[in-house]
């Protein structure tokens, strides 16, 4: 559908937006309207949509010209009478859904062949319709991918992996490849075969340059929803749970069970063989060496930012706890037998 086409009412009902009512500056005039396009608060003009979160942005508010701006309840009255109020429980996520109206994910390639000429695919291969494979893409053996994907360039899916529907799998991505598995043997280490796959479920976004290694044994599974940011390793044999969403750089060990709706901070390191509850938060730059068995937490171990010569003071302190420890106990020994005196 062109853009020019599309008015207030049509946007609202391809997006699945529900109202929480209208402001009393508009006219209720949705189906007048035509609306080309979204922009920012500052920059949006009498045809387009924008959106506004906070209070903080109320100048730009009340000085935008779009012709129509999200928002949620607490301002409302501070939409100006050129606009019409778009009155929403969530705006950012809402906004977003207008968005991807005028903008689908594989809008940058409608007019490109679904599969690019330089892509290898090996024997039985299945691509679901609407899927676009782009340059430099390497899909093994038995490889099957979803409906309406799509797979930016030099994407490499190793044999037997499965990606399913509606799935983004950005620049360099590596399905698949062996798990770090070695047994020592002397001086020397065994490779161990990595024979599960990796299977990532439906709608899933996987970033750039990042990788999920197969399972030794049995599959390594990323859930339904998951968004996973650029720069990220997860090993072998984890199960992540569904929508759960990785901040760049993050670093999940093998065999980790991570609940649904868990979100890592950037630069998150997650030890091997653990278990991680649903609806855990864990702050960026956060090492987990043990399980967290309780749902519903943030969980936080980074050291506070301090000067190089406070941080090597504090360090010192920091070494030294296990002998203070002792000294405290001792003390309350001393202390306890006084008072029982």
């Amino acid at each position: 559908m062109n853009s020019n086409d599309l008015t207030i009412s049509k946007i609202l009902q391809l997006a699945k937006i529900i109202l929480i009512n209208n402001n009393a500056n508009t006219n209720n005039n949705f189906d007048s309207i035509k609306i080309n396009g979204i922009a920012s608060l500052s920059a949006a003009k009498n045809d387009q949509i924008t959106f506004c979160l906070d209070k903080k942005f109320l100048q730009d508010l009340q000085n935008c010209q779009a012709a129509a701006i999200v928002l949620p309840p607490n301002l409302a009255d501070f939409c100006p009478q050129n606009s019409i109020a778009l009155i929403v429980k969530n705006p950012y996520a809402d906004f977003a859904k207008i968005a991807n109206v005028f903008y689908p994910p594989n809008y940058a390639l409608k007019n490109s062949p679904q599969i690019a000429e330089n892509v290898s695919i090996g024997k039985n291969v299945e691509i679901g319709e609407n899927s676009y494979i782009c340059s430099g893409c390497v899909l093994q053996d038995n490889v099957k991918i979803g409906k309406n994907c799509i797979l930016y360039s030099n994407v490499v899916v190793y044999h037997g992996c499965q990606i399913g529907d509606n799935c983004i799998i950005h620049a360099g991505a590596c399905i698949g490849a062996d798990g770090f598995g070695f047994a020592p043997d002397g001086d020397s280490w065994v490779k161990i075969p990595q024979l599960g796959r990796a299977i990532l479920g439906n709608n899933v976004e996987f970033g750039a340059n990042s990788c999920v290694d197969r399972g030794t044994f049995d599959d390594t599974i990323i859930g339904d929803g998951c968004k996973i940011d650029n720069l990220i390793h997860i090993g072998h044999n984890c199960k992540i749970g569904k929508n759960c969403v990785m901040a760049a750089c993050t670093g999940i060990a093998g065999s980790v069970e991570v609940g649904d709706h868990c979100v890592f901070g950037g630069a998150s390191m997650i030890s091997g063989h653990l278990k991680i509850a649903a609806n855990t938060t864990i702050s960026g730059g956060t090492l987990v060496m043990k399980s967290i068995k309780e749902s519903d937490n943030r969980y936080t171990s980074v050291f506070p930012l301090e000067t190089h010569e406070k941080w090597i003071q504090n360090a010192s302190h920091i070494r030294r706890l296990d002998k203070m420890a002792k000294k405290i106990n001792e003390l309350e020994k001393l202390v306890e037998q006084l008072q029982n005196k």
